[in-house]
């Protein structure tokens, strides 16, 4: 912005130059109005430079903006998605213990020939299916909502992606800066 800003500071000067000499009463010579004419055309190609450039600004502005919105809601959505796999394996991992102290209580049972603790194993036994009926239906909703969260990841990354092509363009309309490749 400040070579723009030099170059048509420069331009002016070169113009007010060509100006007053004409103003003087001397005649400008063919190649001074072929200057003047070559220095305003540059003039109004550095002014329309700087119109693209600020109007440019708010767009950039803005797509970044949305970038930084998608990039919380990724984050958001990977966190939730962290939180309910590790219910999962917390929920499966209390159910492999019941299922383990099922077979071990059912083994019990097998072998009681006492009616009062029969009775006792057989209630106890089957609390502990009701309980793991509960997890396993449990288990099943969370990875039905790990699925959900899952395809909301692949989203809101496809979105991202979208914002982030939209500044790609943006940064190649308007050109890299000088050194930067």
């Amino acid at each position: 912005m400040k070579c723009v800003t030099w170059a048509l500071v420069t331009a002016g000067l070169v113009v007010i130059a060509g100006w007053s000499g004409a103003a003087t009463g001397q005649a400008p010579a063919a190649q001074d109005q072929d200057v003047v004419a070559a220095l305003l055309v540059e003039v109004r190609g550095l002014r329309t430079a700087m119109e693209q450039m600020a109007a440019a600004g708010p767009r950039v502005q803005l797509a970044l903006g949305r970038l930084q919105l998608q990039e919380q809601r990724v984050n958001t959505l990977l966190r939730r998605h962290d939180d309910v796999k590790a219910r999962i394996a917390s929920e499966e991992q209390q159910a492999g213990q019941l299922r383990d102290e099922l077979a071990r209580l059912e083994e019990r049972l097998r072998r009681e020939t006492d009616v009062k603790e029969r009775e006792a194993l057989e209630e106890r036994s089957g609390s502990f299916k009701l309980l793991l009926e509960r997890l396993t239906g449990e288990i099943q909703r969370l990875q039905a909502e790990e699925i959900g969260v899952a395809q909301g990841v692949a989203s809101e990354r496809g979105r991202w992606m979208d914002i982030n092509a939209q500044l790609e363009a943006l940064e190649r309309a308007l050109g890299r800066p000088e050194g930067e490749k």
